[in-house]
C-alpha cells in the first residue's frame, strides 16, 4: 500500500516535473501545499485509472489520471479542491478525470464548503472521443446546480480552450496568472484560419485581456504563489455556503473613528473628480478593501471590506473615470457583484457620485438599455441588508439604479451638498427657460440666476429627506460610525420572497 501510494503520489518522474518548473509553473501537489494549511489536504481517489483503449492507451494508465482531488483547510476552515496535472496527458479530462471531479463537486456541495478548482488542463482528451465531452457536461450541470449554493473558485493556472473554458466561467470567481494562464473557445491557429488574423495566445485570451476587455477574471496576479495566497484570502471573506454569514473578526479599528480624511478628498464642485478608493480605504477597517475587476469598467469599483469587523461588499461609481458614470461595462461588473454577495449574505454599502448613463449612439445600440437593466434587476432582488451613502450627486436613472430607497434600499444617507435631481441644475433650466432665456436682455444674466433657482428649489440636501427618500443627512466625518450602526441594525434582516421556480432577469 505504501509503495503504490508513494509512486501516485511521485507522479509521472522527475523529468516532467523539471518541465513544469522550466514553464514557471508548480506541480499540482505544490500548488495544494501552498494553497491549503499545512498537513489539512486529504486526497481521494488517488490511485484512480482510466479504461481507455486504443491510440496506446492502455499501456499508459497512470495512477491519479491527471487530477488530485480531495479537502483541507484554510485557516482551519474546511474547503474542497481539485487540482489538473499537466504533467499527466497535459491534464486533459477523459472518462475518469471527470468521474473524480464529479465526486468532489458533489461533497463540496452535500457538506455546504467551498469548492477550488487549480485550473492547468489542455481540454477534452482526443483519445477518448466523446467521453470527455461528456465529462464536461457533467461538471457545468454540477457548477450550475451549486451556483449560489457554495462558493466556487476557479484558479487558471495554465491554458483552458474550447468548452473547457466555460467551466471557470460559470463559478464565481476566476482567478489568473499573466503569462501562465490564458483562456479561450478558439484558438490563435482557429482564428488565422477562419479569419485571417494573426494574434498570440496571450492577445487573444491572456490574463490581462480578460483582466481589462472580456471581464472574464475577477482577479489577475503576477506568480502563483501571489495569487494562491489571494485565493486564501478571498476564503476568510466569504461563508461556507449560502445558509452561513461572512465569518467576523475582532477589529482593532473603531468603529466610531472619524473619517477626517473625507473632508479633504471629496471636492465641493461636482465637476472636479477624485480618487473613490480613498474614500473607501477611510471608511472601511484598516483601510484594507479587497477590489473585484480592477481593471474592467474602472467607473465603478467593486470589492469587499470589513466595517467593524464585518464583511461588506461595496460599490462605488469613480469619479477619477468617465466621471463615475454608468455605462455597459460598468452595469455588468456592479450586477453580477450585487448578485454574488446577495448569495453569499453579504451586505451591501453603496457610495453614489454619479452623473448618469453614458450618453452616445454606441451604448444605445450595444443595449444599455438592457445591460443596465441587469443592475436595476440584481438590487431589486436583493434581500441582504442594503445601505446607500449619497456623497455628492445622484442624477436621474443611474440615482435609481444605485440602490435607492425606492427600489429597496434598507437605509439612505447623503452628506450635506448632495444633489439628487432628474439632471443637473443647467441642463434642468436649458429645458424648464429655453424661450424666456432666449427673449432675455440680458441671456446669460437669466439663465444664471433660474439656475440658482433650480438649486435652491429642489436641489439642496434636505429636498430628499423631506420626502422621506433619505433618512438622514450626515457629517462625511461620521460616515464610517454610522455605516457600522447601520450594519449591526441590519445584521439580523429576514425578507420573505414570493415562491417562484426563478426570476427573468434580462440577460
Amino acid at each position: 500500500m505504501a509503495e503504490r501510494k508513494r509512486a501516485a503520489s511521485e507522479g509521472p518522474g522527475p523529468h516532467a516535473t523539471r518541465q513544469q518548473h522550466a514553464k514557471g509553473k508548480l506541480t499540482a501537489r505544490e500548488r495544494l501545499e501552498v494553497l491549503l494549511d499545512p498537513g489539512s489536504f486529504r486526497e481521494i481517489e488517488g490511485m484512480r485509472r482510466h479504461r481507455a483503449t486504443g491510440f496506446g492507451m492502455e499501456r499508459k494508465r497512470p495512477d491519479g489520471d491527471g487530477v488530485i482531488c480531495g479537502w483541507g483547510a484554510i485557516d482551519g476552515r474546511r474547503v474542497f479542491v481539485y487540482a489538473h496535472d499537466f504533467r499527466v496527458f497535459g491534464g486533459s479530462l477523459g472518462e475518469a478525470h471527470a468521474a473524480k471531479i464529479h465526486k468532489v463537486m458533489d461533497l463540496a456541495e452535500q457538506t455546504g464548503a467551498p469548492l477550488i478548482g487549480l485550473n492547468d488542463g489542455a481540454g477534452a482528451r482526443i483519445q477518448e472521443g466523446v467521453v470527455g465531452l461528456a465529462g464536461y457536461g457533467g461538471i457545468f450541470r454540477r457548477a450550475v446546480r451549486s451556483s449560489g449554493v457554495i462558493p466556487q473558485i476557479s484558479v487558471m493556472l495554465g491554458p483552458c480552450a474550447g468548452g473547457a473554458a466555460y467551466s471557470p466561467a460559470l463559478t464565481d470567481f476566476v482567478f489568473m496568472v499573466r503569462r501562465t494562464s490564458q483562456m479561450f473557445v478558439t484558438g490563435p491557429d482557429v482564428v488565422a484560419t477562419v479569419t485571417g488574423e494573426e494574434i498570440t495566445h496571450e492577445e487573444l485570451g491572456g490574463a490581462d485581456v480578460h483582466a481589462s476587455r472580456s471581464g472574464v477574471a475577477t482577479f489577475v496576479h503576477d506568480d502563483e504563489a501571489t495569487c494562491l495566497a489571494e485565493v486564501r484570502y478571498l476564503v476568510g471573506l466569504l461563508p461556507a455556503n449560502n445558509q452561513e454569514f461572512p465569518p467576523p473578526v475582532r477589529s482593532g479599528d473603531p468603529a466610531d473613528r472619524p473619517c477626517t480624511g473625507l473632508l479633504d478628498l471629496v471636492p465641493d464642485n461636482p465637476r472636479h473628480a477624485y480618487d473613490m478608493h480613498r474614500v473607501i480605504e477611510e471608511i472601511v477597517d484598516d483601510g484594507d478593501f479587497f477590489e473585484f475587476h480592477e481593471g474592467w469598467a474602472a467607473n465603478v469599483v467593486c470589492g469587499l471590506g470589513r466595517i467593524d469587523g464585518r464583511v461588506a461588499g461595496i460599490v462605488a461609481n469613480q469619479p477619477m473615470v468617465l466621471a463615475g458614470v454608468l455605462d455597459i461595462g460598468a452595469a455588468e461588473k456592479a450586477a453580477r457583484f450585487v448578485q454574488t454577495c446577495d448569495a453569499f449574505n453579504i451586505p451591501l454599502v453603496t457610495l453614489v457620485d454619479v452623473p448618469g448613463f453614458l450618453p452616445g449612439t454606441a451604448q444605445e445600440h450595444e443595449g444599455i438599455i438592457r445591460h443596465g437593466a441587469k443592475l436595476l434587476h440584481a438590487y431589486c432582488a436583493a434581500t441582504v441588508p442594503r445601505v446607500q451613502v449619497i456623497l455628492r450627486k445622484a442624477y436621474g436613472g443611474a440615482y435609481i439604479v444605485m440602490d435607492s430607497r425606492s427600489i429597496g434600499a434598507d437605509l439612505s444617507f447623503a452628506w450635506p451638498g448632495n444633489e439628487i435631481a432628474v439632471m443637473g441644475a443647467e441642463g434642468a433650466v436649458n429645458v424648464l427657460y429655453r424661450r424666456e432665456i432666449a427673449a432675455s436682455d440680458c441671456p446669460e444674466l437669466t439663465r444664471l440666476e433660474r439656475i440658482e433657482e433650480y438649486r435652491d428649489t429642489l436641489m439642496h440636501p434636505y429636498h430628499a429627506v423631506e420626502l422621506g427618500l433619505v433618512d438622514d443627512v450626515i457629517h462625511p466625518e461620521s460616515t464610517r460610525a454610522v455605516l457600522a450602526d447601520a450594519l449591526a441594525v441590519l445584521h439580523t434582516k429576514r425578507a420573505a420572497l414570493p415562491h417562484r421556480k426563478h426570476p427573468n432577469p434580462p440577460f
